[in-house]
């Protein structure tokens, strides 16, 4: 008998916190921002739809489709060590970089425009205020990286 008010208050508790749990299916679900978060007030954040220049790298061009830039891009973070795509959908790419020695993690955002044909794009630092740079190099091999396939493409037409 002593053991039924254990039982009941242990059932009681599991039904009472099971709501809070997110649907998994709801997880699996990618999200498509309409635009980038906006750049923090600290120097760890690169952005092309940032107006301070020393936080703005110009955007990259599609290069044939939609489809085609995003399977370019997907194949130039898959090449990067350190870096994980976290979601990915027809118009956005979340992926996660991650520093060689503390293993910091860096958001990296892609956001594809079919209107201008461009690809906006965001790295920040997820934690702390300086990267020395980190983030805005990594756009730039990034962005080194996708357009020399894209001459490389070209070569072979």
């Amino acid at each position: 008998m002593q053991k039924t008010p254990f039982f009941i208050l242990a059932i009681s508790v599991t039904l009472w916190t099971a709501p809070g749990y997110a649907d998994p299916e709801q997880e699996r679900i990618p999200r498509t921002p309409a635009a980038l978060s906006p750049c923090p007030n600290s120097p760890n954040c690169v952005s092309t739809e940032d107006g301070d220049p020393q936080r703005t790298l110009p955007p990259l061009p599609y290069v044939g489709t939609r489809q085609e830039s995003l399977d370019r891009l997907v194949r130039v973070l898959r090449g990067m060590k350190r870096c994980t795509i976290v979601s990915s959908t027809a118009f956005y790419i979340h992926a996660e970089c991650r520093s060689a020695v503390f293993g910091f993690v860096d958001d990296v955002e892609f956001l594809l425009d079919d209107d201008e044909r461009q690809i906006h794009f965001r790295s920040a630092a997820r934690s702390g205020y300086y990267d020395f740079g980190v983030n805005r190099r990594r756009m730039k091999e990034i962005s080194k990286e996708y357009l020399a396939l894209e001459d490389s493409a070209s070569r072979k037409e």
